[in-house]
């Protein structure tokens, strides 16, 4: 089977490559431009390679029956659709962003709810575009990714293999092969039990595509034994404290945890080889000493 590599900016992900590391920032900002600094600063310094953030255009991607609800916030009781313009990046912030990635440098993108979102995120140069899981299904939206000529990748949480069927075949059509699938448990945080990390190694053989994992597990070592099934991706949320507010918070991983698991993923494929048994020349110096010959 030949290798599979994409190209993020310049950067080559996939078979072979050093483990593609995402910070997925969300809404862990809570609306708060210092808080996006400081989570940027952090996968900086913890050499993390991409922070992520969520672009929704609230009125599109709220439902009807959520809007006028009212929500307990730290601003005080809102309306859920208030609440979530508040929490929400415009203009200003993803240029600033885009301007203080660049500076470091790091990579940063964004997962894409709607059609408007992604000509949003698209003003920027991002090295690919996401779409979350809960967005599998939106045909359109799939469809309008894959046209961008971006590499798309996507997230295959609470989907089934028939739903995931019908994304691939979006992607295989309009993205030409440029894409990611993501396994993922979209429980906030996933038990154990239902992590299913084999599912990696069936999404390999079944598409052929660079597979990635997308986790949201309380522990580090799920990630580490996904990049043991050949995941060449790892995302996994990050925030400053899990005691903030915020639904995510919890389920995320602070700052040393995140330094952790970079230290702990990145001679995994080293240490896993190619899988050809052979004599190396530094154990042959062993052999001679103990064997003679």
């Amino acid at each position: 089977m030949s290798k599979k590599k994409l190209d993020f900016c310049g950067h080559s992900v996939g078979d072979d490559e050093p483990v593609f590391m995402i910070a997925e920032i969300g809404l862990n900002h809570n609306g708060e431009l210092g808080i996006a600094k400081k989570l940027i600063d952090a996968a900086f310094a913890c050499n993390w390679h991409c922070v992520k953030f969520q672009k929704r255009t609230p009125e599109i991607c709220v439902p009807d029956h959520q809007k006028t609800v009212i929500k307990d916030t730290p601003w005080g009781k809102m309306k859920y659709l208030e609440y979530r313009h508040r929490v929400e990046f415009g203009e200003k912030e993803y240029s600033y962003i885009d301007h203080y990635c660049h500076e470091k440098p790091i990579f940063w993108t964004a997962s894409v709810w709607d059609l408007p979102s992604l000509q949003f995120i698209l003003s920027y140069n991002v090295p690919f575009i996401k779409i979350p899981s809960a967005k599998l299904i939106d045909a359109d939206l799939v469809r309008a990714a894959a046209m961008t000529g971006k590499p798309v990748i996507l997230s295959t949480g609470m989907s089934t293999v028939e739903e995931i069927d019908t994304a691939v075949s979006v992607l295989d059509e309009f993205a030409t092969g440029n894409y990611v699938l993501m396994h993922t448990n979209s429980i906030y945080p996933a038990p154990p039990e239902e992590l299913n990390l084999r599912v990696i190694t069936f999404l390999k053989e079944r598409y052929g595509c660079i597979v990635g994992y997308s986790g949201h597990e309380y522990d580090l070592e799920p990630s580490v034994i996904a990049v043991s099934l050949g995941a060449s991706l790892v995302e996994r949320h990050v925030t400053l404290d899990h005691n903030m507010w915020g639904s995510d918070h919890f389920a995320s991983l602070e700052v040393h945890g995140m330094d952790l698991l970079l230290k702990r993923i990145k001679n995994i494929n080293i240490i896993l080889g190619n899988g050809v048994k052979k004599l190396s020349e530094t154990e042959a110096e062993v052999r001679k000493k103990l064997r003679g010959c």
